[in-house]
């Protein structure tokens, strides 16, 4: 575990796996440790993963001003990140609601961003919402697995504004292409994982300015990959094709029976996307 300081002094960590060039990664949540990434399926064998703690979060000191947890600040983070690492330009991966802090850093630093790669992606910051039909498509493929009636009325309470704790752990295996005792325990560890402060911050008023994070990837011109997990709950195929459609020559993976942590489930088909996609062209 290394650490470097953010602009506001704030001491900031991050871990190193693998090896060959850089790829800085993002953890969602919000506000997570980015000790749920693991090792990203494997992907160490293709770069070196350097795997940010938000600030707050994991090994990373907590702000003096908790405004920073916004998702807007976070960018400068990242920025003080590539400084850190004497990199001229980031290949860049954000997980979930990390997809929102690489939107923002690639539309604030258009030429510090080398490839960008957005892993069932909010999609928050160009204001894109998840309508409850996206969310139908996915659910409804899984009505015949046994924990879906519990899951369904969960998920029909939630919708009714019924979000109980209890709720929430309903429809975690919507989340997950296999609901087994590993993706159990990934979902277990969630709750010690996250600042529930920072996580609220996160999105609070001023984190987002759609238009114009619209605007910046619409003339993004590098190398841009959307991975959905085919039955994801969280960022539902539809939805990531709708961000596809914001960004000149994305490309836009559906990994089939996956959910919101594709390299869970299935490590091989997750890093053989990577690998291609990272292997191409870095665009213009």
């Amino acid at each position: 575990m290394a650490t470097f300081a953010a602009p506001d002094g704030t001491a900031l960590a991050y871990r190193t796996l693998g090896g060959g060039d850089p790829l800085v990664c993002l953890p969602g949540g919000p506000m997570r440790d980015s000790a749920y990434l693991g090792d990203l399926g494997g992907l160490g064998a293709l770069r070196t993963l350097v795997v940010l703690d938000h600030r707050g979060t994991g090994r990373s000191a907590a702000p003096a001003d908790v405004s920073t947890y916004r998702c807007d600040r976070l960018v400068d983070d990242v920025e003080a990140l590539r400084r850190h690492l004497g990199l001229d330009r980031l290949d860049l991966l954000g997980h979930s609601a990390g997809a929102n802090v690489a939107a923002q850093y690639a539309a604030r630093h258009p030429d510090r961003v080398g490839r960008l790669a957005l892993v069932t992606p909010s999609t928050r910051a160009v204001g894109l919402p998840a309508t409850a039909a996206l969310r139908q498509e996915v659910t409804r493929v899984r009505v015949a697995e046994p924990w879906f009636p519990a899951a369904a009325e969960a998920l029909d309470s939630m919708v009714a504004g019924w979000a109980s704790p209890e709720a929430w752990q309903a429809i975690a295996p919507f989340f997950y292409g296999r609901w087994d005792e590993t993706a159990q325990a990934h979902q277990a560890a969630e709750a010690g994982q996250r600042n529930e402060e920072a996580a609220r911050i996160f999105g609070s008023e001023g984190a987002f300015d759609p238009p114009a994070t619209r605007a910046a990837l619409g003339a993004h011109r590098g190398a841009v990959l959307l991975v959905a997990g085919e039955v994801d709950l969280g960022a539902p195929p539809g939805l990531v094709a709708q961000l596809g459609e914001l960004i000149p020559g994305a490309e836009v993976v559906v990994q089939a029976g996956a959910g919101h942590y594709p390299w869970l489930d299935d490590a091989e088909a997750f890093r053989a996307t990577l690998a291609a996609f990272l292997a191409g062209p870095a665009g213009a």
